[in-house]
């Protein structure tokens, strides 16, 4: 079938019949077979065919097939186009159907059709031969002018496109390479035309005859494109380019057409871009980084998947605050007028802040500090942080690290990898748009159980020294974070690791007295949740001694979130009874107002309600009918009733707590029971405590006869709520003081809190956490606190009017414990004085 000299179609072949369009000779164009004939065609000489023989087909243009195998075939176009199919694709929807992808190769006649059915097969006569092209000789003088005026043509239409869009310079090669004998059925195929003008040109055998068909086509598409050009010349806001081509051609797949401008729009996108690039004010290397990655962009087609990377790479890169910063407000008076309304009491993160904004007015460059806030939960170490960066008029965001557990999260992802994005440090720069905002980190001590993760959060963000040059994965390029101004919020420190311990400024935050929770709920509370429920301070009030009962009797925490719940149930009450009230006030009508005594009787038993008077006021009645009964009692005197019971101070990350310590003895082997799901560190004080009181029973009179205290007798030792894991050393001298009351069968004072480490010297040692054990103590109406001498200089953070309300004994041996913890004290029969060293 093939030879040196052109391509020779067989004389038979078979026939696809279609009304859509018109296939010419060098073009390439996807048809679409759903008809009976045509999909059987399809089937038998396409799908089964192993030759390529096989894959040469009749394409007959204007001729409709019909739709069932059973009707006769139509009167067949007389010159159709030799096609060969290079792809078969097929589909089950909408239908079932076939797509064909079929390339031009010459033209043919119809001379005998052989058969119809299955599909129809005819006798052709092949027009023109594709070799006769290359034949000059042939041709006489004004088929070489139109040849040459066509060319002409072709060269001046192509010189009106974009050249730097790849498939535009392509044609202009193909202009150059082709046979001008080519070009009439190629740029037909190309430019707008209708069906009926390419199957003029697809019926003109003779060449003379096709290039003046073609040729009035070609000059109808410059004139509308210069036409075009105008228009756009006097708006000079549209896009500078005149039109673009859809990719294809005369190659297998590919189609031109001269009246879409996507490739257009998509230069104007990247010259759009590096402009956005170059005015991003980024460092060399960034913008080095950014030139690379647009050049290679510019020579990438849409369809790759690296395109879209790239593209919201760069659109990432000009969308970050390289430069962009806003300015700090520097007034420490306004600052601290500002941070006294926003906030009550926290004096010492007030004065830290105040301390920033005067250095900063000192010294303009100053790095962002680090700070961590660290306090129980609901004592405001999260809103300071939005109360400061008000006070600095800078932009605030916060990241919740509870949960991670990766530093991708942190750091970002690396590009190569599918769905890739920054971390959430680059992310919150880029929402709000500046590079020195306050970025809150709140719940560092749950911040992943990867020490990867941890360790590289100390290392390359929390780091003074190391975050000017942060680089995110994602990015790859270093982003300068020394102008932020970190805070991080935790509510317990055992679970940071040192390393990012070490690498910021803790400040402690602790709970609040009584006293200041209701001047935090008057102030803050109470006008907040009057807002959210749509009411006013004339409709609802809350005396300062019902606020006093909600916090002492339904509330017992550090902070408080519980505290500002109840209040909103209060108002969600109140607003229950105004929407009833007025619904029936808005019921009456003036004859209703001025209705008889029976009539009013009659509503009265019915039990509709009438608008409430105002204000409402929360008396302790309406407390109890709103918030139910009281959920916290005051047992501490009721528990103390029998010997062998002892109050102790413990710390928790939600604040102090008093723990009530119980022991009872009875008949065995001398054997110490240790219940209350208590930690390693907690049983070794309990057996420290047994030791020290066996050692010193003849001291204290313990003996009941004996030289051993626990001779024939079993202690279990006690602590109540026992889901709650309990450790720690500070419950040493209320171990002591329980197993002392027991053995000498008195009863410790009902008043009485205490704290602190022992050794089996008798020594008391100190412990930490004394404010929020102090404040828990006076929170449960105590009013004796016992407390290591060397936490002394710790009262000092102690607010002086909690101070006044306790007495506080600072003991530094057991023996000042025992005296300070019962009534009359706990004399010793012989009294050893404490022999200090003179070495």
């Amino acid at each position: 079938m093939s030879s040196n000299s052109g391509i020779q179609i067989p004389s038979r072949l078979p026939l696809l019949c279609t009304h859509d369009g018109v296939l010419l000779p060098g073009s390439t164009m996807r048809i679409s077979v759903d008809t009976a004939r045509n999909m059987q065609l399809v089937k038998s000489r396409l799908l089964k065919g192993t030759s390529l023989q096989s894959t040469i087909i009749g394409f007959i243009p204007n001729t409709r097939d019909p739709e069932h195998d059973s009707d006769e075939l139509p009167s067949l176009h007389s010159i159709g186009t030799a096609g060969l199919v290079v792809q078969v694709v097929g589909s089950n929807w909408p239908k079932p159907h076939y797509t064909l992808l079929i390339t031009g190769l010459c033209r043919f006649r119809v001379t005998q059709l052989l058969r119809e059915k299955p599909f129809p097969v005819a006798k052709v006569e092949q027009l023109d031969k594709l070799e006769q092209y290359t034949e000059g000789d042939q041709a006489d003088g004004e088929l070489e002018e139109l040849s040459q005026r066509f060319y002409q043509a072709a060269v001046q239409l192509v010189g009106m496109l974009d050249m730097s869009v790849p498939v535009v310079a392509k044609l202009r090669r193909l202009l150059d390479s082709l046979p001008k004998e080519t070009l009439p059925d190629v740029l037909a195929s190309m430019i707008r035309t209708s069906n009926k003008e390419k199957l003029q040109v697809l019926d003109a055998v003779d060449l003379e005859e096709r290039f003046k068909k073609a040729l009035p086509l070609l000059t109808r598409q410059i004139e509308g494109l210069k036409l075009l050009q105008k228009t756009r010349k006097l708006r000079p806001d549209d896009d500078k380019r005149v039109l673009a081509i859809r990719k294809g051609g005369v190659f297998p797949g590919r189609q031109f057409s001269l009246d879409e401008d996507g490739e257009d729009e998509d230069g104007d996108d990247t010259a759009m871009l590096e402009k956005k690039v170059k005015a991003a004010a980024m460092p060399e290397a960034a913008l080095r980084v950014c030139l690379k990655e647009l050049k290679r962009l510019k020579k990438m087609p849409q369809s790759m998947p690296e395109y879209a990377l790239t593209r919201n790479y760069l659109e990432m890169m000009v969308e970050l605050p390289w430069s962009k910063s806003s300015t700090d407000c520097l007034d420490i008076r306004a600052a601290r007028v500002l941070l006294d309304n926003d906030h009550y009491a926290m004096e010492k993160l007030k004065r830290r802040v105040l301390e920033y904004l005067a250095v900063r007015q000192l010294k303009s460059t100053l790095k962002g500090p680090i700070l961590c806030f660290v306090g129980p939960p609901g004592v405001g170490k999260t809103s300071v942080g939005r109360s400061i960066a008000r006070t600095l008029g800078r932009e605030f965001h916060r990241i919740a690290l509870g949960g991670v557990c990766d530093q991708s999260d942190i750091r970002g992802h690396r590009r190569t990898y599918v769905g890739s994005m920054p971390g959430r440090i680059i992310n919150g720069l880029k929402t709000v748009g500046v590079n020195n905002p306050v970025m809150t980190k709140t719940n560092m001590e749950m911040y992943g159980s990867s020490s990867q993760g941890r360790h590289y959060l100390a290392s390359s963000v929390l780091d003074p020294e190391q975050n000017h040059s942060f680089t995110d994965h994602y990015l790859n390029v270093p982003f300068d974070l020394s102008q932020v101004l970190f805070i991080a919020t935790a509510n317990t420190m055992a679970t940071i690791p040192p390393a990012l311990l070490d690498r910021m400024e803790v400040l402690q935050v602790p709970g609040y007295t009584q006293e200041e929770k209701v001047e935090i709920a008057h102030r803050h509370l109470i006008p907040h949740q009057l807002e959210q429920h749509g009411l006013t301070p004339q409709q609802l009030q809350i005396p300062q001694d019902t606020t006093k009962d909600i916090i002492s009797k339904y509330t017992r925490e550090a902070g408080v979130r519980s505290l500002e719940r109840k209040i909103g149930a209060i108002c969600r009450a109140v607003a229950v009874k105004f929407a009833e009230g007025h619904k029936v006030f808005r019921a009456e009508s003036p004859t209703e107002q001025h209705a008889d005594q029976n009539t009013e009787n009659k509503e009265e038993d019915s039990g509709i309600a009438a608008p409430p008077e105002m204000p409402i006021v929360i008396d302790p009645i309406a407390l109890k009918d709103i918030l139910g009964p009281p959920v916290f009692e005051m047992e501490v005197s009721e528990r103390l009733t029998l010997p062998g019971v002892a109050i102790g101070l413990a710390w928790t990350p939600m604040g102090g707590e008093i723990m009530f310590v119980e022991a009872s003895r009875m008949e065995g082997e001398g054997q110490l029971t240790l219940t209350g799901q208590l930690g390693d560190v907690m049983k070794e004080s309990a057996h420290l405590a047994i030791s020290w009181l066996r050692s010193n029973a003849k001291t204290y009179l313990l003996t009941n006869g004996s030289a051993d205290p626990l001779e024939g007798t079993d202690i279990h030792l006690h602590f109540p709520a026992g889901a709650v894991t309990k450790d720690g050393p500070s419950a040493g001298v209320t171990i002591v003081t329980c197993l002392a009351s027991l053995l000498s069968g008195r009863l410790v004072r009902s008043d009485v809190a205490m704290t602190g480490e022992i050794t089996l010297r008798g020594l008391v040692l100190p412990v930490g956490g004394i404010k929020d054990k102090v404040l828990a103590a006076h929170r449960a109406n105590l009013k004796r606190v016992i407390i290591p001498k060397r936490n002394e200089k710790d009262l000092e953070e102690i607010p002086p009017r909690v101070r006044a309300d306790l007495d506080f004994v600072f003991a530094s041996t057991l023996d000042e414990v025992l005296n300070a913890a019962f009534d009359g004290g706990f004399p010793a029969a012989v009294s050893h004085p404490q022999v200090v060293s003179k070495l």
